[in-house]
Parts: structure tokens; C-alpha cells; sequence
């Protein structure tokens, strides 16, 4: 009688150690994973405002200058500004998760052209070219920078002294950008005109798709864990708010959504969007594009064309 439980200490002893092994194996696994994906990926500027000036010989990128400012929870910020009419408004473009800020310059350019208003293209936190802040937040963060980019902004005087920017803000955000600018809009009224392209129903969502990439599989058996370690590491940062609940706020603003047949799953997560804005007036929809904001840069001159002019007349007609 005595033999079975020796036996079974035995085991125990043989196996609490693999178990331990196994345990550590997995939170170094999912700690590897987090520290993939809350670190985007970066690589050098597509185009700079002086590259861009010398390509499209218009001079108009070296009226981009550069500035900086402060967040909301004290850490730096960066952009590139292009001064517009004084009093005009201004419209903030905002990058894709791996993304930076010279992804958009071209759309800034063109809807600058087109409307004479201030533009701004900052580089969200953890993106870009050695960025002072390394970690991204996943949307919620990035919501307050928004508001801290128009802190900074309104702060700003044309030649004449007077106020650089108006009182009407446009945002055009691709994803991650798109989800930080519905969380801006919320908090700030002034925020009345919004082009949405590949929105995501969350920052779960988000977090998921990060993950799948980064590893290159797709398993809830990974996957899971993987969002639930970067919950535990964001803690009281993570706010996974939905992106329907937060439309539903925004009765008087004019939006825009747009998707792409290149978007996956966030083609679908947009459309679903639609019927969560209360006021169907105030709402446009280009769900049915061949490209999207994530392919725009790399998109030939009649796909850009395709996807730039719908963009360019809905700031025109709804940003004075």
C-alpha cells in the first residue's frame, strides 16, 4: 500500500518541474508577443515634405515645417504643419497601426490645395523615426493626443496675429487612426468633420490582428493569451471601447466611412458602423473602393485618383 504513493510523489516530483518549465516557457512566449506588437513596426519616411516638393515640383512641401509639443499625460509629440488661410480650418491626418506620418502627406497636399486650410500630420506615439514615446496604446492614448494636437494648434497665430485655425476641425484617420479620432470627437465638439477609412470595431480587434501578424498564425489558442497578457500590461491604459457606442455620440458631425477590397476583416467592421450613427443625413459611405488607406501609398495614379477625389469633395463640402 505504502508503494502507490511514493510512486505518485515520484511523479509529481518528476513532473512539477517540466510543469514549471512549461509555465515560464509561456509567459516568456506571451511577453515576446506583447513587446512585438506594443513596439510597431518602422522604416524610413516614404516621402518627406522636401522629397515631395522636389517629385511634384510645386515647392508647396517646403512650406511644411516641423513641430513639436507636448501630450496631454506630458510626453513629446511631433508633426508636420502646413499653414493655411488664417482662420481656416484645419484637418489632422492620422496614420495606421505600422504606419507613419508620410503615408498620408499626398492626401494632405491635395486637400490643402483644395480647401486653403491648415494640415497637420503628426506621427502617432510609438510610430515613425525614433520616437520619443516607443509604446503604443492601442487607441487609447492616442485620443488624447488629439486633443493635444489641437491644444497645440490653437495656440498657433498667422501672419496678421490673429488665431491660425477656426473653430471646425476635420480628421481623416485609417484604422488605429480612425479609432483614436472617434475617441477625440467625443471629448471635442469642435471636431465636425471626420473621414473614416478601415475602422475597427475595438481595440481588442486591433490587438488580435497585431498578434496574427507579428506571430503569422491564426489561433485562439495563441491569440487569446497573447490579448489577455496585453491587457494585464496596459492595465488602467486599456479602455476598449467600441467603436459603434462612441459613433452613437456623434449626432451632428459629418462622417465619411470608407473601405477597400484590400481591408479584410476591417471592411466588414466599417459597414457595421453604419447603422450606429444617429443621424443617417450626416453620413457617407464608400464601402465599395478597390483600395483602401492601408494600399493608398502604394496605389497606382488611377486607384489614388479613385480614392483621393471622393476624400477631397466631402472636406471641401462639408469643412466650411
Amino acid at each position: 500500500m505504502a508503494t502507490r504513493p511514493r510512486f505518485g510523489k515520484k511523479i509529481s516530483r518528476l513532473l512539477l518541474p517540466i510543469i514549471l518549465l512549461l509555465v515560464v516557457a509561456l509567459v516568456l512566449a506571451l511577453a515576446s508577443i506583447v513587446y512585438g506588437i506594443i513596439i510597431p513596426p518602422r522604416r524610413s519616411y516614404l516621402v518627406t515634405p522636401q522629397t515631395f516638393s522636389t517629385i511634384s515640383g510645386t515647392g508647396r512641401g517646403l512650406k511644411v515645417t516641423e513641430e513639436t509639443w507636448r501630450n496631454r499625460d506630458g510626453t513629446a509629440a511631433r508633426g508636420w504643419l502646413l499653414r493655411g488661410a488664417e482662420g481656416a480650418p484645419v484637418v489632422i491626418f492620422l496614420h495606421r497601426y505600422g504606419g507613419d506620418r508620410s503615408l498620408l502627406l499626398n492626401l494632405g497636399m491635395k486637400i490643402s490645395e483644395a480647401t486653403n486650410c491648415s494640415i497637420l500630420w503628426p506621427d502617432l506615439r510609438g510610430h515613425g523615426l525614433k520616437p520619443s514615446v516607443q509604446w503604443t496604446s492601442f487607441g487609447t492614448r492616442e485620443g488624447d493626443d488629439l486633443l493635444a494636437a489641437l491644444d497645440f494648434l490653437r495656440t498657433l497665430k498667422g501672419d496678421s496675429q490673429n488665431k491660425l485655425i477656426g473653430d471646425r476641425v476635420g480628421v481623416f484617420g485609417v484604422e488605429l487612426g480612425a479609432y483614436a479620432a472617434l475617441r477625440a470627437a467625443v471629448s471635442d465638439t469642435s471636431i465636425q468633420v471626420l473621414a473614416l477609412d478601415s475602422v475597427p470595431r475595438n481595440q481588442d480587434e486591433m490587438i488580435e490582428s497585431a498578434i496574427r501578424n507579428d506571430v503569422g498564425v491564426n489561433t485562439s489558442v495563441l491569440v487569446s493569451p497573447a490579448r489577455l497578457a496585453s491587457r494585464i500590461f496596459f492595465l488602467k491604459s486599456y479602455d476598449n471601447k467600441s467603436s459603434c457606442g462612441m459613433a452613437g455620440a456623434l449626432s451632428e458631425r459629418r462622417v465619411l466611412l470608407l473601405a477597400g477590397e484590400d481591408d479584410g476583416y476591417l471592411r466588414e467592421s466599417t459597414k457595421s458602423l453604419m447603422p450606429c450613427f444617429p443621424n443617417p443625413a450626416n453620413l457617407e459611405t464608400r464601402t465599395d473602393l478597390p483600395i483602401s488607406g492601408f494600399t493608398l501609398p502604394s496605389a497606382t495614379g488611377e486607384q489614388g485618383e479613385g480614392y483621393d477625389r471622393p476624400v477631397i469633395d466631402f472636406f471641401v463640402k462639408n469643412l466650411h
